[in-house]
């Protein structure tokens, strides 16, 4: 029998949205393992002077317990 945990995490990029999803999964990586599944629940950017600066993506990781 296994048992499963669902946090949630903030990321964040100056490249895209991809590379803030790809960053979160790999940061949480060195500290949570078993991680099964990751789902963007929301993004967001920061607009500076008319221009997007910064990618945020909040996502919901869920591991197996060890």
């Amino acid at each position: 029998m296994s048992v499963a945990k669902v946090i949630e995490i903030s990321s964040e990029s100056p490249k895209s949205f991809e590379d803030a999803i790809v960053q979160g999964i790999a940061r949480a990586s060195r500290t949570i393992h078993g991680i099964k599944s990751a789902w963007v629940k929301e993004q967001h950017v920061v607009v500076e002077s008319g221009k997007v600066t910064l990618y945020r993506v909040d996502l919901k990781m869920t591991f197996v317990l060890d």
